[in-house]
């Protein structure tokens, strides 16, 4: 492999990171919206979510959202903050919600971040 090659593959990787980063809400801002009451939804599978889950999240898979919303969350002006294993779901949940006209909705990222963004807002 020469170093053309590995440029282009850390350009793009690095580019990747970014724009995933940049999707997630600040840790500052969901500390906040956490105070204020905020929920938390875990867009894992219910196996995943059975086998350990933050405190005070609610389960709805991701592929579930759509028929599960309405229901579950009636107001559209709710904050909604979605997590799941690498953050990846949750950002798909998030864009499922926001066509759904929910407004408030976010995306926490990984289960690891969200754990520590809850552990920061309740010390």
């Amino acid at each position: 492999m020469n170093w053309i090659t590995i440029l282009i593959v850390a350009a793009v990787v690095a580019a990747f990171l970014l724009l995933r980063q940049s999707n997630l809400i600040s840790e500052e801002a969901a500390r906040s919206y956490l105070k204020q009451g905020a929920m938390i939804i875990d867009v894992r599978s219910a196996e995943e979510f059975q086998s350990g889950h933050l405190p005070g999240a609610i389960n709805i898979p991701v592929n579930e959202l759509e028929p599960q919303i309405p229901a579950r969350v009636p107001n559209p002006q709710t904050v909604l903050l979605l997590h799941c294993q690498s953050g990846v779901r949750s950002g798909m949940g998030k864009r499922v919600l926001t066509k759904l006209g929910y407004s408030k909705v976010f995306n926490l990222g990984s289960y690891t971040r969200a754990e520590k963004i809850l552990r920061a807002a309740n010390p």
